[in-house]
């Protein structure tokens, strides 16, 4: 495998593209809008020269990965593509959209990879024209740090793509575990739960987000708080997951009424740059 595509130049996008360059992949980022695509490109610079301060990576490696980075806004520029990888916002009908797209212009024999941390990939699957060929490759922000994948079975995802993308996946660094169909996978079902129960006793009064915060991450030795969290998941796309758990799994996935008031107020985290927290 040479080239693969990004859909996508959000946050997730830039950083899948990102670890496919280091890895010498031929990377093509697309997105509708120049700007999002000249500020991914930014933010990669930014990832590598701080791997360089780190002493993590070379100037040469650097200027090697940007080589294998290209991006477009034209779509049709994804054709020749031998893996394609969604990374668009969490709504089911944008994402078939796109996959309808990506089959007319690369053919039935292009694997598909979603990014989706919630969604069926069953259900997503009848959106290309070879359901065998596509699978969930579901990365963790922030990409170039986070070292896992879940790699999600869809009723039809045949063993040989499985292999393919666990391939890719590892040979960008990841470490990858295998998951079968199920709402959540893994990680966002248990993360749901406890960013949720967080905003239960905000409300309640239990404690501080701040104090919440340093509970887990001191007493439970999470690196991260359930608030800082969701201020970096964004507080809008988390609450479309927790929509979607709820309407699949039951009443332990209600979204908190506070979580819904953040998202109708407009604080939808660090890229807005005022979440449960201000930045």
């Amino acid at each position: 495998m040479k080239k693969i595509s990004v859909i996508g130049a959000g946050q997730m996008g830039l950083g899948i593209a990102q670890m496919g360059a280091q890895a010498k992949y031929d990377m093509l980022m697309y997105d509708i809008s120049e700007d999002v695509l000249d500020k991914a490109v930014t933010g990669i610079i930014k990832n590598l020269d701080k791997g360089i301060e780190r002493g993590k990576l070379t100037a040469g490696a650097k200027e090697a990965a940007l080589s294998h980075l290209k991006t477009t806004t034209s779509i049709d520029d994804i054709a020749g593509s031998e893996l394609v990888i969604e990374a668009a916002p969490e709504i089911v009908k944008l994402k078939l959209e796109i996959f309808n797209k990506v089959c007319e212009i690369c053919g039935p024999d292009v694997y598909i990879a979603t990014n989706t941390s919630s969604q069926s990939i069953t259900e997503l699957a009848g959106g290309v024209l070879r359901p065998d060929r596509f699978a969930g490759m579901h990365f963790f922000n922030p990409v170039h740090l986070m070292k896992l994948v879940e790699l999600i079975r869809g009723m039809e995802t045949s063993d040989e793509t499985v292999a393919v993308i666990k391939k890719v996946a590892e040979d960008m660094g990841k470490e990858v575990v295998e998951v079968n169909e199920a709402p959540g996978f893994v990680t966002s079902r248990m993360n749901a739960l406890i960013g949720n129960e967080a905003f239960h006793m905000l409300e309640e009064g239990v404690a501080s987000a701040r104090d919440i915060d340093k509970a887990i991450k001191l007493g439970l030795n999470h690196p991260m708080g359930p608030f800082e969290m969701i201020d970096l998941v964004g507080l809008d796309t988390r609450l479309r997951t927790m929509e979607y758990l709820h309407a699949t799994l039951g009443e332990n996935f209600r979204p908190s009424v506070l979580h819904r008031k953040y998202v109708l107020a407009g604080r939808l985290g660090k890229k807005v740059g005022k979440g449960v927290y201000e930045y």
